[in-house]
């Protein structure tokens, strides 16, 4: 008995509509079988790229890392300077604490002596080395008052916090300094 295609079908079994996009040499053509030395054709182009991973790395690396470096050190000066401003903030609220003296001048310089010890102890562990200064001093917005500044000041330069870099040296401030200014009225001084 002779095999008759079906009707819309090719003795090939496969549909018409996939036959349309196959070329018609290759209708009847093998399937085709990777070559057996596949294998052996791409050994020579690996070969040649061998060890490129290693010496990208290294190339990049060092570039990262001072990237990285820079970031850390930048973020620590920010984290001192923040200290700085806070232990100033807190040292001028301590000047307007009752201090108990005989005359304005003695007041004055006891409020200022308590502002630096309250400033110099609010001052991180990492910075603990700022210097405090006080400066009482008339008001120049309104002289019959008297203003208080607790300046602190950090020696970034003979006390870094991480090491420095050769080259992000010169980027890098001398000082860390903050200042913060307390008004007290004469009256209620004594």
């Amino acid at each position: 008995m002779i095999a008759r295609p079906q009707r819309g079908r090719r003795a090939d079994s496969r549909p018409a509509s996939r036959l349309a996009s196959i070329p018609s040499n290759r209708i009847d053509a093998a399937p085709r079988v990777p070559a057996r030395n596949a294998h052996a054709r791409n050994t020579h182009p690996r070969r040649s790229q061998r060890g490129a991973t290693a010496i990208e790395f290294a190339l990049v690396f060092p570039l990262f890392f001072c990237v990285f470096y820079a970031i850390v050190t930048f973020s620590l000066i920010f984290v001192a300077q923040q200290s700085l401003t806070l232990a100033s903030e807190e040292g001028a609220r301590a000047a307007l604490n009752y201090q108990k003296a005989n005359d304005v001048p003695a007041a004055i310089s006891l409020r200022a002596a308590a502002a630096c010890t309250t400033a110099t102890n609010m001052v991180a562990q990492m910075i603990s080395t700022a210097a405090c200064q006080t400066v009482p001093a008339a008001c120049s917005y309104q002289p019959a008052m008297t203003c208080i500044a607790v300046t602190l000041t950090y020696n970034y330069a003979a006390h870094p916090l991480v090491p420095n870099l050769p080259l992000l040296g010169l980027v890098l401030p001398d000082n860390l300094t903050s200042t913060a200014t307390v008004q007290l009225n004469p009256v209620n001084i004594l």
